[in-house]
């Protein structure tokens, strides 16, 4: 099972997952449909299926082309709202591509009808791969848009958090260091954090993606799955973990990254009057 990871949109993430002794292919959260079929293309595989998280149109947006490009394309899902859905999925249903099964995960709160979806092959050394769309990031969680702080509680400890710890983690947005920055907000003697943000940084500079990440980090640094750690519940002023939580988004939903320092160039120009004749009354 090989995993190609498309940078697309703003900040998305799309993903091939290629069945390698076939080379058929599966398409996580096929948002734009061009740059999916040029990786299709590159690398010599046959478009089976889209797997899709939910219906946001970062997300689900390029299924009703691909499924007109793709005659006989299968889209799987759990939201009617997902456009071009041929098989609608439910909770720990099983898929199998291949070689590749894929377990499904219900885990509604970012919307109604949020589907996780968690593959491996059997037999093989590599690690299971979860696909968390818009409820897991590395270093963070979905906003709770359709859903509840008990719902989001439940889908990061009952089910995503239960799975393997050495599982690796693909979300939906490239959104690392902002999550990062505010982790350090909420444990800033965090070590842990701050090497993760000093890498996610190092990363984001050269323009590099930083998925995945492994649920067993995730545990270290992501703050929404340590909501029972005493830093945790100082910062929110709860021991409730469902209302650590709540309160954690409300906080990340009103959090601020701190401001760039002014240009040192722009201000000097602005010191010698160099932009004087444009801001001048005429």
């Amino acid at each position: 099972m090989k995993v190609k990871v498309i940078s697309v949109l703003e900040d998305n993430y799309m993903y091939l997952v290629i069945e390698e002794s076939t080379r058929d292919a599966i398409a996580v959260d096929a948002a734009v449909p061009k740059r999916l079929l040029e990786v299709v293309r590159k690398e010599e595989v046959v478009l089976r299926a889209i797997l899709t998280t939910h219906h946001h149109w970062d997300h689900a947006r390029g299924n009703e082309e691909l499924a007109r490009l793709c005659p006989g394309l299968r889209v799987y899902g759990a939201d009617e709202r997902i456009g071009a859905l041929t098989h609608k999925v439910t909770h720990e249903q099983e898929l199998t591509f291949g070689a590749i099964r894929v377990r499904c995960l219900f885990t509604p709160c970012h919307t109604s009808g949020h589907m996780c979806y968690f593959m491996w092959e059997d037999g093989s050394p590599d690690a299971p791969a979860l696909f968390s769309g818009d409820t897991l990031f590395v270093g963070g969680c979905g906003k709770f848009f359709e859903g509840t702080a008990e719902q989001m509680y439940i889908n990061l400890t009952q089910i995503l958090g239960a799975l393997p710890k050495e599982t690796k983690v693909f979300c939906g947005h490239e959104c690392t260091v902002r999550n990062l920055k505010f982790a350090l907000k909420v444990e800033p003697e965090n070590e842990i954090v701050k090497n993760k943000l000093m890498w996610a940084k190092q990363r984001d500079d050269e323009d590099l993606p930083t998925v995945p990440s492994t649920l067993q980090e995730e545990f270290l640094y992501n703050p929404f799955l340590r909501v029972t750690e005493e830093p945790l519940q100082k910062f929110t002023g709860k021991t409730d973990p469902v209302e650590v939580l709540r309160t954690l988004r409300t906080e990340k939903d009103n959090f601020k990254k701190p401001k760039e320092r002014p240009n040192p160039q722009a201000m000097l120009a602005f010191d010698w009057g160099l932009f004087s004749p444009f801001l001048e009354k005429k």
